[in-house]
């Protein structure tokens, strides 16, 4: 294989929330960690789950499904925390995002991957980086960086260490 073939290959982690396939660039995520005990922290935005405890570690839990106007993800035998770095302002953040399943990790090849659909001018869909399409299916590749806005998560942040600190 090339150094031009390997660039253009690129691995995400597939997961599932509701039926629908997402992804992260694997480059983002750390580890994959069974449910656990999310303590919930007081006047946090719903899609703020709370925090776990991550060897030692105070790490804020987000529910995906909340934040894109699903129910609430239920805790299942194969629910699990996707825990993930995320950049605001320039600095590394770990959360961890809920996830009704991790599936698979995807060799995606570029021209494998579709743009972001433009549904109109109100709807943001600057977090979703495209639409792989893998044999009859879409992956919905999501930018972990833009899913949540910089001011919610800097409330999320403020809040965790005023509780932890």
């Amino acid at each position: 294989m090339s150094v031009a073939e390997l660039t253009e290959m690129t691995q995400y982690l597939t997961f599932k929330l509701r039926g629908e396939v997402f992804a992260f660039d694997i480059s983002k995520v750390r580890e994959v960690l069974d449910f656990t005990t999310i303590t919930k922290v007081p006047r946090t935005p719903e899609f703020m789950r709370g925090v776990i405890n991550l060897r030692g570690s105070v790490v804020p839990v987000l529910d995906l499904r909340l934040k894109f106007g699903m129910e609430k993800t239920e805790k299942t035998v194969n629910t699990c925390i996707i825990i993930t770095e995320v950049m605001i302002d320039g600095e590394t953040i770990v959360l961890g995002a809920l996830a009704d399943s991790v599936q698979e990790v995807l060799d995606l090849p570029s021209d494998h991957i579709e743009p972001a659909p433009r549904i109109g001018t109100k709807l943001k869909t600057d977090f979703i980086k495209g639409m792989g399409k893998q044999n009859d299916r879409f992956v919905i590749i999501l930018d972990i960086d833009k899913i949540f806005s910089t001011g919610e998560l800097a409330q999320v942040f403020s809040r965790d260490s005023e509780t932890t600190g």
